[in-house]
């Protein structure tokens, strides 16, 4: 079935919209929709996993452990290692 990474997108809500699109054992691939959603600052990811993300249309700014901000455009990706604190600015 063909589907479309920016079809049937949700309008801004309170948080960010998480969709799963494929998920097999040791992968899960989601589409994240945000419209200006911030972590706040005492509350980062750490997650258990490598998390690698890609900017499909927008913009995005990333704060990284032991890196600072870093702004993400259309196209560009980025692999965010297991264990590394990490928040959406």
């Amino acid at each position: 079935m063909v589907r479309n990474l920016l079809a049937d997108l949700p309008l801004a809500g309170a948080e960010e919209s998480f969709s799963p699109i494929l998920e097999r054992r040791g992968l899960r691939i989601e589409r994240i929709v945000s419209h200006g959603h911030a972590t706040p600052a005492d509350r980062p990811y750490q997650q258990a996993e490598d998390e690698w993300v890609m900017v499909v249309a927008g913009a995005a700014r990333l704060w990284l452990d032991g890196t600072g901000e870093v702004e993400l455009g259309r196209g560009d990706h980025l692999l965010i290692p297991s264990g590394l604190r990490h928040r959406v600015t």
